[in-house]
């Protein structure tokens, strides 16, 4: 079987979760005996990628409509070329005609239940291309099964279509670590215990009620709250009310820091609270657990299937509940250490050998579909 990814999206540094889906199914796909990758790749395509066959397409992804021309026109002719069997786009969108049978991983319906979280042509391109691709392509996958109940519901898509294959946790076997006390003097944490939440700036991660339930905490109790993913225009709501509350102080929203920095934070943090209201998956629940770091998240879409037991669950609309959520994780330690242990546990059921041969055999059932 030989399968060409689809990596037209893909700008390094700046797609979040799907840039670690798109790096690390290529890695445990490359790992397999049983099928051939093709990386369809575009101007900003870097090294740090499996050894396989990769084509250049002349798309820079930062450019909607380059992008769109590389789904839709570059992409199925590059997977023509390279004599592939089935393409694979990997980010909610893809070509909707051409020979070589399509698969598309659609992550999520932000665009329709969060579509502050998609504004402009950007938007504009989701709410038609999406739909699209969940019709015109072989067959779909999502990373839960939450996802495929939006697709049959929203969509009107078939479940007998949708193949649900999970994500995993990136945790580097030896990674380098930024020193704790450098990085509390660096980002000017003092020494109160530190609340870790990866997230971009978008409303519907719904910082303002985590900023409101820091400020709930008795003064002497707050935490550090530090929020690293890349800037909004919302961040400056998000600052602004961090000083109405009198907890400005305490709030630090970095841009995405390094890898070393991030490993740092982890291991400092006290808790990690994931307070969205939406997600695909939520690759951040799994990997602060997978750490063993103890997790607080919201109760919706996805989340509960990727936190189990293995967390303390919120309504992520309940300010009173975000609150008593992070009381428990900064003032319980035997709460915190059965979370930690659980936490581990649970993201060790997570693999991304795993998510490839669901994805392989996704592949296989498109295949048989389209003989």
């Amino acid at each position: 079987m030989r399968v060409a990814l689809n990596l037209s999206f893909l700008a390094p540094g700046e797609t979040g979760g799907m840039e670690v889906y798109a790096r690390e199914l290529a890695r445990a796909l490359a790992a397999r005996d049983d099928i051939e990758l093709v990386l369809l790749g575009n101007r900003l395509l870097d090294d740090a990628w499996p050894e396989v066959e990769r084509i250049v397409m002349p798309v820079d992804p930062r450019r909607r409509v380059e992008w769109v021309l590389g789904d839709q026109l570059h992409a199925p002719r590059a997977a023509r070329r390279a004599r592939a069997d089935l393409v694979h786009s990997l980010a909610s969108t893809g070509p909707v005609t051409g020979r070589p049978v399509r698969v598309t991983t659609i992550h999520d319906l932000n665009y329709r239940f969060v579509p502050e979280s998609h504004f402009g042509l950007r938007g504009l391109g989701m709410r038609i291309l999406v739909p699209l691709a969940a019709r015109r392509s072989q067959r779909l996958i999502v990373d839960a099964e939450s996802t495929r109940r939006d697709l049959c519901r929203h969509l009107g898509t078939s479940s007998a279509k949708v193949d649900v294959a999970p994500l995993a946790a990136r945790v580097p076997r030896d990674p380098q670590t930024t020193a704790e006390p450098e990085l509390r003097e660096r980002l000017e944490l003092g020494e109160r215990s530190i609340v870790l939440s990866l997230s971009a700036k978008r409303p519907h991660k719904n910082l303002a009620r985590l900023l409101r339930a820091v400020a709930e905490l008795q003064p002497e109790r707050r935490p550090a709250l530090v929020v690293p993913g890349y800037p909004t225009s919302h961040e400056r709501d998000l600052r602004e009310l961090a000083d109405r509350l009198g907890i400005g102080g305490l709030v630090r929203l970095p841009p995405w820091l390094s890898a070393a920095d991030v490993e740092g934070l982890y291991r400092a943090a006290a808790c990690v609270v994931f307070p969205s209201l939406y997600e695909g998956f939520g690759l951040p629940v799994l990997e602060a657990m997978a750490r063993g770091v103890p997790v607080a998240c919201s109760d919706r879409s996805s989340l509960p299937e990727v936190a189990g037991d293995a967390a303390l669950l919120f309504d992520p609309e309940d300010v009173g509940a975000i609150r008593t959520a992070l009381a428990r994780l900064l003032t319980d330690p035997a709460l915190a250490e059965r979370l930690r242990v659980a936490g581990r546990d649970r993201a060790a059921q997570f693999t991304w050998e795993r998510t490839a041969e669901l994805t392989v055999r996704c592949y296989r059932r498109a295949l048989a579909s389209a003989a």
